[in-house]
């Protein structure tokens, strides 16, 4: 073909999609495979995994490294975004690409990830983080001017839970991916990666410490130590499916409600066997994920940081249709009582909830907090009171039932009266008091048994007046408070509270909690 024959316009079409097709390989096919013989997939098939089909638009496809001579080998400069749906609903994805210097951090990278994160903002849509990589990259971030260029992105640091924020750490995460997952709503660790600040080599080389990626920051660590993920999966499809199940409770952003879900669950279906789940004798144990299900609908939740702080339970589920938080003391771990995992936890969750306009419930069986020396090292005074404050500036309707034992300043925490809730029940086997039975009679009569001629039935008559004293029935003549309900219509009365609690302005708070940190 003679060359006053082409066609111009062809020729830059032609160009253009083999410079597409070409940023579709991104690190290269060699850097591919090595993904898979590892057992991972790459950015891109886990940002498939994720959204719906052919609802993908990326951005920054012919993004390259400004390195020199790194056009080649960098297609997406280690990271892959744009925007898409999940279940339908709009979202804004990026996902970390390991093909690439390892998935690193350069000034082309991060210029994309803020373009990203404040399209999210502009618009109104949930933020995906799909995370895997070393952090910050060496060239682009060493002298005083690249590091100057580089620091925090204001966008995450003043975020203030406008969209939720949604992260998976599918691969090793070091600097970047790891700042993105502490700072999200939820995140979901794959077993087997690390999260944290930098990898065993730089930790070696910083300190001497020589530590495995497990132990420095594996889920093990975060799932039970930490708190700083709130799942854990044994695939990247499972992880991925925990994040998008989330999903389903969250609203698109601060200025929606969650979705409803419809359901055939009558609200006022009776809970004929939830008595069956409690022991007879009240210092039994029993699992409160049991009375859960019995009252929401179609027995279906979803559990948040569920190996964490694991005598106070979190779950996100719904009544009536209608997203709701519940926060429940689990009396199998530690009788139910709360010690500073617990109280962080809880801190944790009635943030997350009123920023995002989900009522709560709460569900009361506890004797109190785990008081101890090493408990008081810990600071458990003020986890307390960080869960109290997160409570009482809370602005979403807040329903409370006490269920067995609500005892001392732990009956506070769970919502008790003058806690802001919009109703407190209790049922006929609720115990409320200063202290438990036992150990308020020895503290009070102990001196007087000491020198009783038969302090055994001696103590059998204090014990039986203290339980008298405890009963629901002295604060619900008062009106302290406004019920003592039959266990069997739980679920009815908290799907009419629900519904008259939010008659005029939904489910929507003053969101007065939005710029609390998002770690305890």
């Amino acid at each position: 073909m003679k060359d006053y024959d082409k066609n111009p316009v062809m020729e830059a079409v032609e160009d253009l999609n083999k410079r597409k097709e070409k940023a579709k390989l991104n690190g290269g096919v060699d850097k591919i495979n090595r993904q898979h013989q590892e057992g991972f997939y790459t950015a891109r098939e886990r940002i498939e995994l994720l959204v719906d089909p052919d609802s993908f638009l990326e951005l920054g496809a012919l993004n390259f490294s400004e390195l020199d001579e790194a056009e080649m080998k960098s297609s997406g400069d280690g990271l892959i975004g744009g925007i898409a749906k999940v279940n339908g609903r709009p979202i804004v994805v990026q996902a970390g690409d390991k093909t690439v210097f390892a998935g690193t951090e350069g000034t082309v990278h991060m210029r994309k990830a803020k373009a990203l994160h404040t399209y999210a903002l502009k618009r109104g849509l949930p933020m995906f983080h799909l995370n895997e990589g070393g952090g910050l990259r060496m060239p682009d971030g060493m002298g005083s001017d690249g590091i100057s260029d580089m620091l925090f992105p204001q966008e995450m640091l003043v975020h203030s839970r406008q969209v939720p924020l949604i992260s998976a750490i599918l691969g090793d995460s070091y600097g970047g991916p790891t700042w993105t997952g502490v700072s999200s709503d939820f995140v979901s660790q794959l077993k087997g990666t690390c999260m944290a600040v930098a990898g065993p080599r730089m930790l070696e080389m910083a300190n001497g410490q020589k530590v495995s990626t497990e132990d420095l920051g594996g889920w093990n660590v975060h799932m039970n130590s930490t708190g700083q993920v709130d799942k854990v999966g044994d695939s990247e499809k499972e992880c991925i499916q925990q994040v998008k199940d989330f999903f389903q409770y969250m609203p698109l952003n601060a200025e929606e409600e969650p979705p409803t879900k419809p359901t055939k669950d009558d609200p006022n279906r009776s809970l004929q066997h939830i008595l069956n789940v409690l022991p007879k004798r009240n210092n039994r144990v029993y699992d409160m994920n049991k009375i859960i299900a019995e009252i929401v609908d179609d027995g279906e939740f979803f559990e948040y940081k569920p190996m964490f702080g694991p005598a106070l339970l979190t779950v996100l589920s719904h009544l009536n249709g209608k997203v709701v938080g519940i926060v429940a003391n689990q009396p199998n771990k530690y009788a139910g009582a709360a010690g500073v995992q617990e109280c962080e936890k809880a801190a944790d969750f009635i943030c997350l909830c009123d920023s995002y306009h989900i009522p709560l419930v709460f569900l009361h069986d506890t004797p109190g907090f785990r008081i101890s020396m090493e408990a008081e090292k810990e600071k458990v005074p003020t986890k307390i009171m960080v869960w109290n404050q997160a409570l009482a500036q809370s602005t979403v309707p807040k329903l409370s039932v006490i269920i067995r034992k609500s005892i001392g300043a732990a009956y506070g925490n769970m919502c008790g009266p003058s806690m802001g809730a919009d109703f407190v029940v209790a049922w006929p086997t609720a115990e409320i008091n200063f202290t438990g039975p036992e150990v308020g009679v020895n503290v009070v009569y102990g001196r007087q048994l000491q020198h009783s001629e038969n302090p055994k039935e001696d103590r059998k008559k204090l014990l039986e007046s203290w339980a008298f004293d405890s009963s629901p029935y002295k604060a619900a003549s008062k009106h302290l408070i406004d019920d003592v309900i039959d266990p069997s219509d739980t679920r009815k009365f908290l799907c009419q509270a629900l519904e008259f609690s939010c008659v005029n302005n939904g489910s929507k708070s003053e969101r007065k909690l939005a710029n609390w940190p998002t770690g305890f």
